[in-house]
């Protein structure tokens, strides 16, 4: 699987993208904790996490419009580099009267992000060969998780020692340190010129219209293309309805592992911690042997599997012994089929999407996640004290595994129709 990192400009992009969600994670294990010792206020540290939600719908889409219209490395290395000065007010922060400085910077980097995202995502089918996508992509997962577990780790530890500056620090570089990778990278001669022709294109159709009525037309382009491609529609219901289970299970789990585990503080962190072993795994295991299935078949079994150890973990400990044990087990496999969902997802989006069009399908499928998500965990403070964590995550569960069968009656059909099409177009 590292022979993808022997591509220079997908190394350089890699290595950056880890070392800065390893930042990422420092200051979101640093902010909540600060927060709460500074003001008492559980309300005040909710806000935390709910600030981003705005941005995400209301801006993820659009965003992807200007992604598809902008070179995405240039994108991405002025959204890092705005990232970065982003945080500076934060260093204005010194009691409980200024830390309202927090909630606008939030709110500002979730923004930027929006852009940076999609950029990304769409910047990878030009730096690494169809073929080697899905590896590609789960190295990206394995990167992700190892950010994840460093700096998750070293956040708390960093924040005790030092301080809330020394963990803002630490992220501005990180944003600092991926503007250098992508100044280092060289475009490939064949994808500059593709770009080039493409924005032509873009640039005639904007001369006809104003502003306004062009974006609206490139956005609407965006959103059709998804209802007008049979397999992208069945990617974005999945989508759709697995980030609504996941924003319930984000909340309902809390209350099954103090309910069903008989667990606390402890056992909730020590499975999140295990959570984030088992993605570092699946990545490893899906970035060696992925490219040996379809990406469509491999979504469809990955999700199935993924659904069925997710119900295990759920009903198990209700007749088997083992409380924490046996479901730190269960999150570790499921890490597994997790990555492999993640890859392929990635990958079919990425190959069934046009480059001029890819900003703004992967900026909808970023604003459908955050939508769903937030409706999911409004419907489980709704209704989790009425149906318990137990039933609400057993259709959780369920919504993966039905949804990975979607996958396998449709999906491959529908890219074997399509390569057919290609093909004799092709030779017409």
């Amino acid at each position: 699987m590292f022979t993808v990192l022997r591509q220079r400009n997908f190394a350089l992009l890699w290595f950056g993208g880890m070392i800065s969600q390893i930042g990422d994670w420092l200051l979101q294990v640093g902010l909540p904790v600060y927060v709460y010792q500074l003001t008492g206020s559980a309300l005040a540290t909710s806000i935390l996490f709910l600030v981003s939600f705005g941005p995400n719908i209301l801006l993820g889409s659009v965003a992807g419009v200007f992604v598809d219209r902008w070179d995405r490395r240039r994108t991405m290395l002025i959204g890092n580099l705005l990232m970065a000065l982003g945080l500076l007010p934060l260093l204005l922060m010194h009691d409980k009267s200024s830390f309202w400085i927090l909630y606008p910077v939030l709110f500002f980097e979730a923004i930027v992000s929006q852009f940076i995202l999609p950029a990304e995502n769409a910047l990878v089918p030009l730096l690494v060969s169809e073929e080697r996508l899905v590896t590609a992509n789960a190295l990206n997962a394995v990167g992700t998780s190892a950010s994840r577990l460093a700096g998750g780790a070293l956040g708390g530890i960093l924040f005790g020692l030092f301080g809330l500056y020394t963990t803002i620090g630490i992220d501005l570089v990180s944003f600092l340190f991926v503007v250098a990778m992508l100044m280092l990278m060289k475009m490939p001669p064949q994808a500059q010129e593709e770009i080039a022709a493409e924005r032509l294109a873009a640039e005639k159709v904007s001369a006809r219209l104003p502003d306004w009525r062009t974006l609206g037309a490139e956005w609407r382009d965006g959103i059709q293309l998804i209802w007008r491609q049979p397999p992208l529609r069945v990617l974005f219901v999945m989508l759709a309805a697995q980030c609504l289970g996941e924003g319930v299970f984000g909340i309902m789990l809390v209350i099954f592992v103090k309910l069903v585990l008989n667990g606390g503080a402890a056992a909730y962190g020590i499975l999140l911690g295990v959570q984030a072993v088992g993605s570092l795994l699946g990545g490893l295991v899906m970035g060696q042997f992925g490219t040996r299935a379809a990406p469509a078949r491999l979504l469809g079994v990955c999700t199935c599997i993924f659904g069925f150890i997710d119900l295990l973990i759920i009903d198990l400990p209700l007749f088997v012994k083992g409380g924490v044990v046996l479901v730190g087990v269960l999150f570790v496999l499921v890490g597994i089929p997790a990555a492999g969902m993640q890859a392929s997802r990635q990958t079919l989006n990425q190959i069934l999407v046009e480059d001029r069009l890819r900003g703004r399908v992967f900026g909808a499928n970023q604003a459908v996640m955050a939508l769903m998500q937030l409706i999911g965990m409004i419907l489980a403070g709704l209704l989790g004290d009425r149906l318990g964590p137990v039933f609400l995550l057993n259709i959780q569960g369920s919504v993966y595994f039905l949804s990975g069968v979607l996958a396998l009656l449709t999906l491959g059909g529908m890219m074997l129709k399509r390569r057919e099409v290609s093909r004799e177009t092709v030779g017409v």
